[in-house]
């Protein structure tokens, strides 16, 4: 059976009140769950960064390893070399060989350089290392505080917020699929979260813009949906004013 406007305007606007109560509970939260996504965030990079400067560590020890087997290779081929010095047979041999000597004595002295430099390299990416594990560590340090926090916090309106979720979604049911994206557009675009407002003081809810008597009148009918012609919020109805009884007996006297 097709709703009528009223109706539709009925279950719009509770759709809206389960909305702005979930809306106060996440806003108890405050900024809480950004800033733990972002503490998340920050250390998931050190983590990565940590990884990669181990990796280099590794890399600068395997060349280390590697030069100190051609060290040894080298003093392999100078003891060869040495040997067979002493069996020359003419002076074109013994310095053919003689060069062959010096030429490994300066890949040991090459080595043995870049082992020193691949040493410091080492120590340099071990000391950031361990500045960034510290860092990491007070940045988790600060991380298990704010969950906690947040934990604590959500846990205390844990039951309200789920037994709202689920009138949330029974109360969506009862809007045709149009309405609901025309309202989770609204929403979106609104500071406050609201897409369904009354007119209150004669003026709209939202944007607190004066509408029009007649525009009141129409909206009071409910024979059609109704927008802000300001803000584009969707008007649910006209809540009249109610006289405070101070103000009437006042006036009572007066006339008396």
């Amino acid at each position: 059976m097709e709703s009528t406007v009223a109706q539709k305007l009925e279950a719009i606007y509770n759709l809206q009140l389960i909305d702005s109560r979930l809306d106060a509970i996440i806003k108890v939260r405050g900024a809480l769950p950004e800033e733990v996504q972002d503490l998340e965030d920050e250390i998931a990079g050190y983590e990565t960064r940590l990884e990669k400067f181990q990796r280099d560590i590794e890399a600068f020890e395997e060349d280390i390893k590697r030069h100190k087997e051609n060290i040894k290779e080298s003093e392999k081929l100078i003891k060869k070399y040495q040997d067979q010095q002493m069996n020359v047979r003419n002076n074109r041999e013994y310095d053919a060989i003689t060069k062959e000597l010096e030429l490994q004595d300066l890949e040991i002295q090459v080595s043995k350089k870049k082992i020193a430099e691949t040493g410091v390299k080492i120590d340099n990416k071990k000391a950031d290392l361990d500045q960034l594990s510290n860092l990491m560590k007070d940045r988790q340090k600060d991380l298990d505080l704010k969950k906690d926090e947040l934990s604590t916090i959500v846990s205390e309106s844990e039951s309200e917020e789920a037994k709202l979720m689920a009138d949330r979604e029974k109360a969506s049911k009862k809007v045709e699929d149009r309405l609901i994206k025309s309202y989770t557009k609204i929403r979106a675009n609104a500071k406050n979260g609201l897409a369904v407002v009354m007119v209150k003081r004669g003026a709209c809810g939202g944007c607190f813009n004066t509408v029009p008597p007649q525009r009141q009148a129409d909206i009071r009918e409910k024979k059609k949906l109704i927008v802000c012609e300001h803000c584009g919020r969707i008007l649910a109805g006209v809540e009249d004013e109610v006289e405070d009884e101070t103000v009437k007996t006042k006036r009572k006297s007066a006339k008396a």
